[in-house]
């Protein structure tokens, strides 16, 4: 049994459009983490579950599937508080009172420059 403490530096990238999803898990890799990816929130359910190492949730809002975006990110929120929430569209515009506590949101398209600053300021440091 590993009692190693688990080094939390992936980010879980949640993205139904493939290439989209690229651009993302590339940029995230640039900033120098660790991606795990999903095409909906059930795939990004079972990522989580799976992978202890997420310390971030990178996710759009419009995706097929039982949930959205920001509903995943709601249950993600309740479900593994720790993990930081960053949320992106360039369909709607989200006021703070939608979005779960601490959550950040960007306007599609992003600036990768702005996405890896935020993700290196929610990163666990050791």
């Amino acid at each position: 049994m590993n009692t190693l403490p688990t080094t939390r530096n992936a980010v879980l990238v949640v993205e139904d459009d493939p290439l989209v999803r690229l651009g993302a898990v590339d940029l995230v890799e640039d900033a120098g983490f660790v991606v795990y990816e999903a095409e909906n929130a059930e795939d990004a359910i079972h990522m989580l579950e799976e992978h202890e190492d997420i310390f971030a949730l990178f996710t759009d809002i419009e995706m097929p599937g039982s949930m959205d975006g920001l509903k995943l990110a709601h249950m993600v929120n309740r479900r593994w508080p720790p993990v930081a929430i960053l949320i992106a569209s360039g369909y709607l515009k989200l006021s703070r009172q939608d979005l779960p506590d601490e959550a950040m949101f960007f306007t599609k398209p992003y600036s990768p420059a702005t996405i890896a600053m935020a993700l290196n300021a929610v990163a666990p440091h050791a």
